[in-house]
């Protein structure tokens, strides 16, 4: 009898080591399984905003092309992106999960800029009732041109306009400008930046420097 009951013992021992055993396999395979979705979807983004950027100076290019009847003097453009991200923003990175793409052709001063944004953490800030101070009626939209260092929130210089999808959260942008002397040395010199200003994010919620290509 007691060794029937020590072979029992024996057995449910067994079996609990066996639950343990499974209990700890599961709990480490667990965060692999979370942890490659995540990758993925980082990749994937990644891969969406090399795609938007390449699409984007296109777009941009061939309306500088079309404007400008430049169809023999292509070797002439100079070519710009920039990748919009919170991490940029100055002098506190944004906590977002918005990325934006924006692509741009230069001809002599005259500067096309064609993008969008995606996954705003709310609505474009409205500078209609909610301006800055002092008030600027140049500032028509939530997304502005800077000239600035990276390290630095230099001064506004132009708007873009913006077409909004429905959900208010995603959409487009584009500008056409003249460029300023001034204007034109920061963009050659990597210091002239785009920045993206929402209602969670006043002082902005994505920036990024147009650098050449």
């Amino acid at each position: 009898m007691i060794e029937y009951v020590k072979r029992y013992q024996k057995l449910l021992f067994g079996i609990f080591l066996g639950i343990i055993t499974c209990f700890f396999a599961v709990s480490i395979a667990a965060p692999s399984q979370s942890i490659t979705p995540t990758i993925n979807s980082v990749n994937m983004q990644l891969l969406s905003n090399e795609a938007s950027l390449i699409s984007y100076q296109q777009q941009a290019e061939s309306v500088l092309i079309a404007q400008d009847s430049m169809s023999s003097q292509g070797s002439y453009l100079k070519r710009f992106v920039a990748v919009l991200s919170g991490d940029d923003v100055y002098p506190t990175p944004a906590m977002t999960f918005a990325t934006g793409a924006v692509g741009a052709a230069l001809n002599g001063n005259r500067l096309i800029v064609r993008g969008d944004f995606r996954g705003l953490s709310s609505p474009l800030r409205d500078y209609a009732t909610d301006p800055v101070s002092p008030p600027n009626p140049k500032i028509t939209s939530g997304v502005h041109m800077h000239r600035g260092t990276p390290k630095e929130n230099g001064p506004f210089q132009n708007t873009l306009e913006v077409q909004i999808e429905p959900n208010g959260l995603n959409g487009r942008v584009k500008g056409e400008f003249t460029l300023t002397d001034e204007q034109l040395q920061a963009l050659n010199n990597g210091t002239l930046y785009i920045d993206l200003h929402t209602k969670s994010f006043r002082a902005g919620e994505l920036r990024g420097v147009l650098k050449a290509i």
